[in-house]
Parts: structure tokens; C-alpha cells; sequence
């Protein structure tokens, strides 16, 4: 028996005006899902609790069947963990953003214009990291480069008492000034991003992208933070082998911690132009070589949400169905039996650029129990067949039985 979930990140949505006043999925030329659907369990599952921040460290938490009530402290931890971060009882992570703000010189006036410096690359991602660590590392804080425009920051006996952080992707466009960290215990937070864009402002490397008219990673923005706490391990809790296959770093720090085998797929990007096909491949390797259980998780639909992308919404729905979807589900028939589910962790709506809460449509489809479902796997047709799971941690234990 072969397991796999597919977790198209923030791919649900609301009607688009601009899409004839359906959602990216509804539009979304996707055969392989929509083939499924007609033979699957369609419905709703709400994976973020009401009171929790919709994120995918708690959505994702939520799917694997881990309830984030228990599992949860902060989505900083869980990437800290991928990157090999061996953090102590006392430390405190922080996620640590690479972002884009406007050039008015009152910092707390500027406005941030990218949560995600243009996207820009892990090894040029890196080298402004070295700057920053030379800067800012102490007995007290260090800076760990990660992924793209993600990074760490570990606070040794650092505290959670910090207000609130707002997460950068939350406030695009906005002036900062109301989003700035205001508790006390954040001050040497705060001094420490103003601080860094006068690193970074005048930084080689952001002055050649300024030239080839990209945008310059030119502050560190810090949310996320929590403390590490252990997750039960996955095959024990459900008795399957598994394996994670992810461009970031939450996800591969949840593979980690719930004993997952953690896959890295060369050219993996957390975007459009991520390897779809080697996905896919290192899925199919993955069951071949033994594994029970695979998740897939692609960022793709999210990021496009953030950036109020409409057409790349829908496309990378589509390039998930036809570049991972399709050649998996090919693979999986050469098994005597096997099971596919496939959801978003959240909405991730183009009108809002951020996540909400609201129940995702999922599917569930068993080879050798095929059932009547949908024609069309949508948000409104996961609601019309009445199917709700309100509570999102325990849809894995049905999947899995």
C-alpha cells in the first residue's frame, strides 16, 4: 500500500473577477486532479483551527496529523531545524526575511515593497548573510543563512514575550511604520533591522542588481519566532515509512523532526520555475525504494497568491497536475494498491495577498475504493458535497487507516 499527499500550498482561493468570477483551481486546465475527483472522496477540512495564525507551519502540522494545540511554538524552529540549526531549551528562533523596502530615510517611513527581495537567489541570498552575521553575530544572536530570501536568527536565552511580528509577506505595499516591533523585549530586534539596512543598502552586491533592475535585498524583517518542541514520530503514530519532498525549509524542518526521510531536489525553488519534474522523479524513487508514505509539498500557488499573480496561480496548478501529478499517479498504478490526497494548507486568496483560515476543499482517492465524487475539484464543489472535517489534524488518521 502506497500513500501519497499532495500539497498544493495556498492553492485555494475566492472567485476572481478576472477569471470570469471562478477561483485558479475551478479555471485551472487540470486533468490528472479533476480524473480523480470524479472517483474520490470530495469535501472540506478546516486545517486551521480558529485563534491560530494561518500559516503553513500550522496548516502543514495540521495535514500531517499533528494537532499544533500540542506540536506548535513558532514556525521559526521547524526551519531552523531543516538548516541544522541544534538549538537549546533556552534559544529562540526568528525567521529572518531578506526584503525589499522603499529609500525614504526615516526607516520606520519606508514601505516594504518585497517580502522577498525579488525573489533573489540562495547564493547571492548568502553572501549578503555573511555581511549581516559580520555585523550582528554575538554571544547572544547568530544569523544562519537558509533558502532563498529565508533565514534564521537564534537568540540565545532569548524570549517569547515580543509582541507581535508581522509577517512581511502580510504587509507588501505598506508603510512599516505601524508593523515595526514595539514591545520593549523587541528593542534589540528592532535596532538590529534598522541597523541592517545601512548594511545592505550600499552593499555591492545589491548595487549590481539595482543595475540589472532587480530589486535589493536591503533589510533583515524578523517574525516567526518560537521555541524548539519535539514531533512524535510519524511512522510510529501511523506505521508507515515516510518521506518529505520540499523547496523550504519548514517543511523539510517538519520532515526532520517527525523522523521523515527529507528529500532535496536540485533546482527546487519554492516558485514557478521550480523543477516540477524532479519532484515528481525523486517521488517515484522514493516509493520505489521503499517508502510507504510521500508528501509533496510545492510553494508555487502560494507565492503566487502573495504576489497577486492571476495566470501564474492558475498555472502552477496546472504544471503541478501535468509535471507531478500525472507522472506519479502512472507510477503509482504498477502497485497493487495505493491512495492519493490532495489539498492546500490554506487559502493563500489573490484579492488578500496574505492566508486565511477559511476550510480548504481536499480529495482522497483509493485505487480499490473508488467512490462517486466531482466533476471538477473546486472550492465550491468540495462545499457542495457537504463533506466537512472540522477538525484538520485528524483527516491524516482517516487517510491512513
Amino acid at each position: 500500500m502506497k500513500y501519497l499527499v499532495l500539497l498544493c500550498d495556498g492553492m485555494a482561493d475566492r472567485p476572481v473577477d478576472e477569471l470570469g468570477g471562478v477561483t485558479p483551481m475551478a479555471k485551472a486546465h487540470k486533468p490528472n486532479m479533476d480524473a480523480l475527483a470524479k472517483k474520490s472522496e470530495v469535501g472540506l477540512v478546516k486545517t486551521v483551527a480558529d485563534g491560530l495564525k494561518p500559516g503553513s507551519d500550522v496548516a502543514n502540522l495540521s495535514v500531517l496529523g499533528y494537532d499544533p494545540a500540542v506540536y506548535y511554538s513558532g514556525r521559526s524552529p521547524l526551519e531552523a531545524g531543516s538548516i541544522g540549526i541544534d538549538m537549546k531549551p533556552t534559544d529562540v528562533s526568528l525567521r529572518c526575511n531578506l526584503v525589499t523596502l522603499s529609500d525614504e530615510e526615516n526607516y520606520a517611513d519606508k514601505t516594504i515593497i518585497d517580502y522577498c527581495a525579488g525573489d533573489i537567489s540562495t547564493a547571492e541570498a548568502r553572501i549578503l548573510v555573511d555581511s549581516l552575521k559580520e555585523a550582528f553575530d554575538d554571544d547572544e544572536f547568530t544569523l544562519y543563512a537558509g533558502v532563498s530570501y529565508r533565514h534564521c536568527l537564534i537568540w540565545a536565552n532569548g524570549t517569547l514575550d515580543l509582541g507581535t511580528l508581522t509577517p512581511p509577506h502580510d504587509i507588501t505595499g505598506k508603510p512599516i511604520k505601524e508593523y515595526l516591533p514595539k514591545h520593549p523585549n523587541a528593542r534589540k530586534l528592532l535596532k538590529m533591522m534598522q541597523k541592517s539596512y545601512d548594511v545592505l543598502k550600499d552593499h555591492p552586491l545589491n548595487l549590481e542588481r539595482v543595475k540589472r533592475g532587480e530589486r535589493p535585498a536591503n533589510s533583515m524583517w524578523f517574525w516567526g519566532e518560537g521555541v524548539r518542541k519535539p514531533l512524535s514520530s510519524f511512522s510510529e503514530k501511523y506505521g508507515v515509512s515516510g518521506a518529505m519532498i520540499s523547496a523550504v525549509d519548514l517543511l523539510k524542518g517538519i520532515g526532520k523532526f517527525a523522523g521523515m526521510k527529507v528529500i532535496n531536489v536540485e533546482g527546487a525553488t519554492g516558485y514557478l520555475d521550480t523543477n516540477f519534474e524532479g519532484k515528481a522523479r525523486a517521488a517515484i524513487d522514493a516509493f520505489a525504494s521503499g517508502s510507504d508514505f510521500v508528501y509533496i509539498h510545492v510553494e508555487a500557488p502560494d507565492e503566487c497568491g502573495h504576489r497577486h499573480e492571476i495566470e501564474n496561480k492558475v498555472r502552477a496548478i496546472e504544471l503541478i497536475d501535468e509535471k507531478i501529478l500525472g507522472p506519479v499517479l502512472k507510477a503509482l498504478e504498477g502497485y497493487d494498491d495505493f491512495k492519493i490526497m490532495i489539498l492546500p494548507d490554506h487559502p493563500t486568496p489573490l484579492s488578500l495577498r496574505t492566508h486565511t483560515n477559511d476550510p480548504v476543499p481536499y480529495m482522497i482517492y483509493h485505487k480499490k475504493g473508488e467512490r462517486l465524487g466531482v466533476d471538477v475539484l473546486s472550492e465550491e464543489s468540495a462545499a457542495k458535497t457537504g463533506i466537512f472535517e472540522p477538525i484538520g489534524h485528524e483527516l491524516m488518521s482517516r487517510f491512513i487507516k
